[in-house]
């Protein structure tokens, strides 16, 4: 359980810890991508235990269920999708998610390329 003053990378760690399974490893290996594409983003911990990566406003969010690792980006219906990362949350006119189940590939050169421009979008908002 998360203790007051905590830092949000490392509740991040601690999540991805104890899953100890292919999600904590998929959560792992998303995470190193995400600040490799955007190295001054800021990790969060919000609504009771999720991690958020913002960068001049939420990037995406990292949630972990029992048959997905989801990977839901706030302005998501605003950025090119090429390689067509996203495959679900597709019906809304903001968020998109990325699902990514047991023992499936990402393209990784694309997912970096989805996170700075979800991380330009932002920054071109930005007031």
């Amino acid at each position: 359980m998360p203790h007051p003053g905590t830092d949000a990378a490392e509740l991040i760690d601690a999540r991805i810890a104890e899953l100890g399974d292919w999600r904590g490893a998929t959560l792992a290996r998303m995470r190193d991508l995400i600040r490799q594409a955007v190295p001054e983003i800021v990790e969060e911990w919000k609504w009771r235990g999720v991690p958020v990566w913002s960068h001049h406003g939420i990037i995406c969010t990292g949630e972990t269920y029992k048959a997905v690792v989801k990977l839901t980006f706030a302005k998501g219906a605003a950025l090119d999708d090429p390689a067509k990362l996203f495959n679900a949350s597709l019906e809304g006119n903001t968020r998109r998610a990325i699902d990514i189940r047991e023992g499936a590939a990402i393209d990784e050169t694309a997912f970096v390329a989805l996170i700075r421009a979800a991380a330009a979008l932002n920054a071109s908002r930005k007031r």
